[in-house]
């Protein structure tokens, strides 16, 4: 069984983004993933900073954050708009994930190997569009596979119900497809490592991070 952590890049209570993942969590459970979803909002941590990480070493709670995406096998990420780009607070939470903690660490251990979907929701007409296409770019750099599935919810102050669920059939059926799509591709089998220049390395059944 697939592990799967899901979490959007907002703090906000009634953020879009958080009502959106939870509808692709949804999918995952369906198609028998073990799903966390967590509020990134509950993991506060200073802005990277390596005169920081060299005097302190890594926040606690960065260090727990980490510790959830290096035993899951995939993550569901909700990404809201800013500025064309991702939130700053899941660009802060992926910095401090991404470091070592010792050198007998392997590079990038919280992120090699594993597979994500990305999903958007704005109150704009784009739906959060823009951010996904560098946040693809930054999670890929990490070692991510990047499933091409996504979806990007425009006009988000609309868009869903009293209930948090999608107001319109087919993108609820889309989000909760995305869930979907990456425990089927997590189960089946995920790339183990893909060197920088594109090439293939091979595939592999195990967990990562277990």
């Amino acid at each position: 069984m697939p592990r799967l952590l899901a979490f959007a890049g907002s703090a906000r209570k009634d953020s879009y983004n958080k009502k959106l993942v939870r509808i692709a969590a949804e999918g995952a459970r369906h198609a028998g993933a073990e799903v966390t979803v967590i509020d990134l909002g509950d993991f506060p941590t200073p802005i990277f900073d390596q005169d920081l990480e060299s005097a302190e070493g890594m926040p606690e709670m960065s260090r727990e954050f980490k510790k959830l995406v290096v035993k899951h096998d995939g993550f569901l990420i909700a990404s809201p708009e800013y500025n064309s780009s991702y939130s700053p607070l899941l660009k802060n939470a992926i910095d401090w994930a991404s470091r070592s903690e010792s050198d007998s660490e392997s590079p990038l251990l919280a992120f090699r190997g594993k597979a994500a979907v990305l999903m958007a929701a704005s109150p704009g007409g784009y739906g959060g569009m823009r951010g996904l296409i560098v946040l693809r770019m930054l999670l890929a750099n990490l070692g991510v596979t990047l499933l091409p599935e996504q979806v990007a919810v425009p006009f988000a102050s609309r868009a869903f119900d009293a209930n948090g669920s999608l107001a319109d059939e087919g993108q609820q059926k889309a989000v909760f497809d995305l869930g979907v799509r990456l425990a089927e591709f997590c189960a089946s089998g995920i790339p183990a490592e893909e060197e920088r220049s594109g090439k293939r390395v091979g595939w592999t059944s195990r967990r990562p991070g277990r």
